[in-house]
């Protein structure tokens, strides 16, 4: 396509020459020399403007030119603060978290084992249920267990559990799947915003990137920039993106452990919880069943004692799935959590998109750009050739009738 643009302006400008030659014998030769002549100007100049987005025109270091790699900083930091402000905002996360019924797929999955996968947790939840019963005065239980129960975890802080939680998951690799799923969440939050992305280029693209219509491939270059990204992410255990995931999590893990205001919002939601009717009579329920051999069967060898765990997780499955109060409580808590982590850890992210880009070559990128809008640049040369032939007779009828 470069060298058919080329070729169409050597071809005016072997038209310019014969119809110069033959402009004396017929008045038709004068418009075809202005259609030449016009055509000549209107492709050097889309020549040089389409050249000046990449580079500098002939080597000449003009100003205003090499656009890109020359605003590649502050293309990368634009790139960044587009998606705090557009994607890792409160708004956008509790939005998309609305839709999604987290409790009761969590319930759905403890309540039918054969989904899969649960062997683990329970095995988990066997010891933790274990250390909780052991932190209890035996002689206020009985009778008067669950009230008991539940004034111990209304005094237990969870908030340093769950960062130490955190802290050991981290140590032993057993986060991966959760970047997996964040990186494929973001994935489809790009898509599902993909206009609001090409809209916010246009308007800010300048009146040079809109008049020769680059503000799309250039959208479609960022999208497509962006979903590389991503998808490098996925496949590459090592990418620098990962780190910094990670090193947002340990951040978290440490403040459920010392960030007071963080804990204390912890607590309150833990108490909304707590007070859910539903978590109450289930309780109940459980512990009639269950408090005579509890210690006993949890203290057991692994495998022995897991069928009362089990039957305990199964219920607690069937009353999330089945019980929407609960449900909103516990969505309402992770959207909650997911918002707070995008609030406070959002800047962590887009910073490390904003690095990222600017580590990049910038010939590299030049070149990768150029390639991804390909045709498209030539037939702006094309289309100004053409075009500015059109004008150059028009012109010149006008001077004719003049």
């Amino acid at each position: 396509m470069r060298l058919f643009a080329t070729s169409l302006l050597v071809v005016m400008a072997g038209i310019y020459f014969v119809a110069r030659h033959f402009l004396g014998t017929h008045p038709a030769w004068g418009y075809v020399l202005a259609f030449a002549e016009a055509g000549m100007v209107g492709g050097m100049a889309d020549w040089f403007a389409v050249t000046a987005l990449f580079r500098h025109p002939l080597g000449l270091p003009i100003p205003h030119t090499a656009i890109i790699p020359e605003n590649k900083d502050r293309i990368a930091d634009t790139m960044a603060a587009f998606l705090r402000e557009y994607f890792l905002t409160p708004q956008v996360v509790a939005r998309r978290l609305q839709a999604m019924n987290l409790a009761g797929a969590a319930g759905d999955w403890l309540a039918n084992p054969s989904k899969g996968g649960s062997t683990r947790l329970r095995d988990g939840a066997a010891e933790l249920i274990a250390q909780v019963l052991e932190s209890l005065d035996p002689e206020r239980l009985g009778n008067q267990v669950r009230g008991g129960l539940f004034r111990q975890i209304d005094r237990l802080e969870v908030s340093p559990l769950l960062g130490q939680l955190l802290a050991t998951t981290i140590a032993d690799g057993r986060h991966m799947p959760v970047i997996d799923s964040l990186v494929r969440w973001a994935g489809l939050t790009i898509e599902d915003n993909e206009a609001i992305i090409r809209d916010l280029i246009h308007r800010r693209a300048n009146a040079v990137i809109r008049w020769t219509g680059l503000d799309e491939t250039l959208a479609n270059s960022v999208l497509d920039g962006l979903y590389k990204l991503l998808a490098e992410v996925m496949v590459d255990p090592q990418h620098p993106l990962r780190g910094k995931v990670e090193e947002g999590l340990a951040k978290l893990a440490q403040d459920l452990q010392h960030d007071a205001e963080l804990r204390a919002r912890i607590e309150k939601m833990k108490g909304e919880l707590v007070a859910n009717p539903a978590v109450s009579t289930w309780w109940q329920g459980v512990w009639e069943r269950l408090r005579s051999a509890m210690l006993e069967r949890l203290r057991r060898p692994a495998g022995q004692g897991s069928g009362q765990v089990a039957e305990a997780l199964s219920e607690l499955g069937r009353h999330l799935r089945d019980d929407p109060a609960m449900q909103l409580q516990i969505n309402r808590f992770a959207r909650r959590t997911m918002v707070g982590v995008a609030t406070r850890y959002g800047d962590q992210i887009v910073r490390l998109v904003s690095e990222t880009v600017k580590r990049w070559d910038a010939r590299t990128v030049t070149d990768r750009i150029e390639g991804a809008v390909g045709r498209d640049l030539q037939f702006i040369r094309i289309n100004g050739t053409l075009v500015g032939g059109l004008v150059g007779v028009a012109i010149h009828a006008i001077d004719q009738l003049l």
